[in-house]
């Protein structure tokens, strides 16, 4: 399926980056909706409040969270305050785990890839092998 093709899944990550981009040029909010398998938190969320999460979580960036974001490589950061108690973290969400970008309930956009975790990429087994020179000697 084209949503597991690795060149439509890096098209989908950088068109979602360029959305968020430009929205937090315009300081505008937004929700985003992602796949909570790959997401930190530092420090840790307390298990009374983590273990309500299921595998998808919905974040709204607004006003002091929104002020926060900003890229770390392919991550989108930002603080946000948690539970009753508003215990505060600072949230790195990878940006290919992103399922949708919304705001007011209004899909902006919609990553069906991203609910498929990113397949490692396989290293050799043997580097000499990559050479075809080397072949021969293989043999």
């Amino acid at each position: 399926m084209i949503f597991e093709d690795l060149e439509f899944r890096n098209l989908k990550e950088k068109h979602a980056k360029e959305i968020l981009s430009f929205l937090l040029q315009k300081q505008e909010e937004f929700d985003i909706l992602c796949a909570y398998r790959d997401i930190d938190f530092n420090p840790s969320l307390p298990k009374h409040i983590s273990s309500q999460f299921k595998d998808v979580i919905i974040f709204s960036l607004a006003n002091y969270t929104l002020s926060t974001a900003h890229f770390e490589g392919e991550k989108l950061v930002f603080e946000a305050g948690f539970g009753e108690e508003n215990f505060g973290s600072v949230v790195s969400v990878p940006i290919e785990t992103i399922l949708q970008i919304s705001q007011n309930d209004t899909p902006l956009f919609i990553n069906v890839s991203a609910s498929i975790p990113k397949p490692k990429e396989e290293k050799p087994k043997n580097p000499f092998a990559l050479n075809p020179r080397n072949k021969k000697l293989l043999d």
